[in-house]
């Protein structure tokens, strides 16, 4: 923590945390770390603050005999095998979790992911970035399907940990189909986010439970966890902390499909998403693509991703045809842009990698059980060796 300027972040006696210049280190459920980056320009940023980050991290770990793994799920622990942390959160999470899904500890303490989140300029911009990131999260969860395996074996999916949140809570997951609807802006969201079920409220250093309690009756003071008080913003904030759509609206919206990968592809993300959303003509080429999904066919492409990957079917067609289409038109996005980095390079160069899963028509996971059943030998922990950062 001092050999890097970072600051400690403590809940009782305990290090949660790390914070530093706008950017946050958190420790997940599992023991996952998680890197909150500093709000940055361009992807070229981005991705020197996520390698140094690793560089230090992996510096760490090598006194200590530890090491760091860029998968989207643990492959051979058992859910009683993962450390619990000590987050007064994660206690509440925990407790409530098996009320309202199957899988809900499953993403707690065994998944990993990296998510993108890119700000907005109005409603209407809001509007046509969470649509288009609604319906194209598919394509991200096949392009960076990364978890094929559960305690030793092939799981039967590519992307497992995209599979678990289709059973977590989905009073506060999914495809969010009223994003598509007529007139949908700010508000129809402040309705939604009031009616997810509360976990916590956070007053003098602790969590209080309040799971499955309502934010509205909050808002009038009859919360069962805190009769007679109404919530500050703050309040507010943390609930929205505690919704888990596939792209997710705060002051920022968040881009949720992806696995967590290998080093080498973990700047591909924040490209991908910057070349569609943060240019205007790629973002409507976006929005024409998608124009004519109906909510069937969202869901239909978001509970096949996880299983068939870029085979999954949409309208005729299947997703690694929509998945080329959509980096073409990221990559225009993202020229458009014209981001140099000190060599003269834009950030188009972050999307060779997905260029190449898609003229394979191969996904991560699909690589990984190649090697399982062929040099692996049937023998996970061989993912340790070529995976760990």
């Amino acid at each position: 923590m001092k050999r890097f300027g970072w600051e400690g972040v403590y809940e009782g006696e305990y290090i949660i945390g790390l914070k530093k210049n706008g950017a946050a280190i958190s420790l997940e459920p599992g023991g996952q770390f998680e890197l909150s980056g500093a709000p940055l320009k361009t992807v070229h940023e981005t991705c020197a603050e996520v390698n140094l980050h690793l560089e230090q991290v992996r510096e760490i770990a090598s006194e200590i005999g530890a090491g760091f793994l860029g998968l989207g799920f643990t492959p051979n622990w058992a859910l009683a095998d993962v450390p619990v942390m000590p987050k007064g959160r994660y206690r509440i999470m925990t407790a409530y979790m098996p009320k309202v899904g199957s899988l809900g500890l499953e993403m707690m303490y065994r998944t990993c992911t990296v998510q993108v989140n890119l700000d907005y300029a109005s409603e209407d911009d809001m509007r046509k970035k969470l649509r288009a990131a609604l319906a194209l999260q598919p394509v991200a969860t096949a392009l960076f399907a990364n978890s094929p395996f559960r305690q030793g074996r092939p799981n039967g999916f590519l992307s497992y940990r995209s599979q678990i949140w289709t059973d977590t809570d989905n009073a506060r997951a999914g495809m969010l189909p009223f994003v598509f609807e007529d007139g949908f802006g700010f508000e129809r969201y402040v309705d939604y986010a009031l009616d997810v079920p509360m976990y916590f409220v956070y007053r003098d250093g602790r969590y209080i439970d309040a799971s499955g309690q309502s934010f509205r009756d909050f808002l009038e003071g009859r919360l069962p966890a805190l009769p007679g008080e109404k919530p500050t913003l703050a309040d507010w904030a943390d609930h929205l902390t505690t919704i888990f759509p596939e792209a997710r609206m705060k002051k920022y919206l968040e881009m949720r499909g992806a696995d967590g990968g290998p080093w080498r592809k973990i700047c591909a993300l924040p490209a991908f998403w910057v070349g569609l959303l943060y240019d205007d003509t790629a973002l409507d080429a976006a929005l024409e693509i998608i124009k004519d999904w109906s909510a069937e066919d969202r869901l239909s492409l978001r509970l096949s991703a996880p299983a068939m990957g870029l085979r999954a079917p949409i309208r005729g067609r299947t997703l690694r045809d929509v998945a080329r289409e959509v980096l073409e038109i990221s990559a225009k996005g993202l020229h458009a842009r014209a981001a140099q980095d000190g060599f003269g390079d834009t950030e188009e160069h972050f999307l060779h990698t997905l260029r190449l899963t898609i003229e394979t028509g191969r996904t991560p996971a699909e690589e990984m059980l190649e090697k399982y059943r062929g040099p692996w030998a049937g023998d996970v922990s061989q993912v340790f060796a070529e995976y760990a950062y």
